[in-house]
């Protein structure tokens, strides 16, 4: 029989794992779970003879995929995929997916209350500035990027965006502007909210350079991935432009040495941007269904290793 393992250090909520369970086993599959695990090894010998893998920010290393002797499949139950070796799983035929757009809301709707927050002076009861008529831009046009255009215009914000892969006609039908160039989008912005992917391309790419030109009072926020902040040039912001606020719900590694600009600074305890119930839901019956689809019929939409 053709098996599933769902495999969560931090488990699915019930409902989500109940969801799973009734795609995969009205299917014919079977359905195996390994929850909250603490020790790799688990991992290591659940994976040994399952078909497919759901994950969320498991991390799905060569020697994961290599203990996955029938694995045809690998899906990460969410947009980014940087927890899982691309390179091992290609070598080996393995088809990896992930799940975009399913936590979408989830991420929007915190990276407008990250604005918010900041903008009232981290609600510590001090005079703060309204959203409304402020310049947002946004750093990808992506599903998260389009989510949050459609709740700042309802703050009534001018919406901006940068990105090089979607044409100015698909964004501006939108109701947003699109700019020429990532320098253009920060120097004209007093908000960017941040949804580049991580990669070799991306990573450390919003430096010095590029904050600086952004104007005084900005706020910068983050909800994608910390390594393509340069945590230096990060550094060197709040050291030069005591203006400069930033916020995320990805702590850099530099936290601690930023802690001491407590009313420019704040992360989260740990990252917060698909932890709601329908996000959680979402995303791994999507998952379970991309199984199903690509098992039954060979569908593979979505694929990330191409």
């Amino acid at each position: 029989m053709t098996k599933v393992l769902v495999a969560t250090e931090k488990p699915f909520a019930k409902v989500a794992v109940d969801g799973i369970r009734k795609v995969v086993e009205q299917s014919g599959f079977q359905l195996n779970l390994l929850e909250k695990y603490t020790d790799k090894t688990d991992l290591l010998k659940s994976v040994a003879n399952v078909d497919a893998l759901i994950i969320r920010s498991d991390k799905a290393t060569k020697e994961v995929i290599d203990a996955g002797k029938n694995l045809k499949i690998i899906v990460r139950a969410g947009a980014g995929y940087d927890n899982i070796d691309l390179t091992a799983a290609t070598a080996k035929g393995i088809v990896v997916m992930n799940t975009p757009g399913q936590n979408s809301n989830a991420v929007a709707e915190l990276a407008i209350g990250m604005m918010v927050f900041m903008a009232r002076g981290n609600f510590k009861g001090v005079p703060g500035t309204e959203l409304k008529g402020k310049k947002l831009g946004i750093h990808a046009y992506g599903y998260v990027g389009k989510a949050v255009a459609v709740i700042a215009k309802g703050f009534g914000m001018q919406v901006f965006t940068f990105d090089p892969f979607i044409s100015k006609e698909l964004i501006e039908k939108d109701g947003v502007k699109a700019l020429n160039s990532a320098e253009e989008l920060y120097k004209t912005c007093n908000y960017i909210s941040v949804h580049i992917p991580s990669n070799e391309k991306t990573k450390n790419s919003i430096n010095f350079d590029l904050l600086s030109k952004m104007p005084k009072g900005a706020i910068l926020v983050n909800t994608a991935r910390k390594e393509v902040i340069c945590e230096d040039s990060l550094k060197q912001m709040f050291a030069e432009r005591e203006d400069f606020k930033y916020i995320t719900d990805i702590a850099p590694n530099c936290h601690s040495e930023l802690l001491k600009f407590e009313k420019r600074y704040f992360a989260t305890p740990k990252k917060q941007g698909a932890e709601t119930s329908e996000a959680n839901i979402n995303a791994g019956i999507a998952a379970a269904n991309q199984i199903v689809g690509f098992l039954k019929t060979g569908n593979r939409n979505f694929q990330v290793n191409k």
